[in-house]
């Protein structure tokens, strides 16, 4: 800690009272890491199990079907 005139001049160390291990870049890492190994899964799992493998979805082709049927 230095005094200059009026002024206290303190390291950054100092002014935190202690040191900085950083583990909150490593929490917000993994669970990043894990929110889209996880979001993948169920977009996985929501396409393998899908009835119209085609690509339409399945509003879309109901709503193509509802609407041959009112002609």
């Amino acid at each position: 800690m230095e005094t200059r005139g009026e002024e206290i001049h303190i390291d950054k160390d100092e002014a935190r009272a202690g040191d900085t291990p950083n583990i909150v870049r490593y929490v917000l890492l993994i669970s990043l890491a894990l929110a889209i190994v996880a979001l993948s899964a169920i977009w996985i799992t929501g396409a393998l199990t899908d009835d119209n493998p085609e690509g339409n979805s399945s509003a879309t082709a109901a709503a193509s079907v509802q609407g041959d049927s009112m002609s």
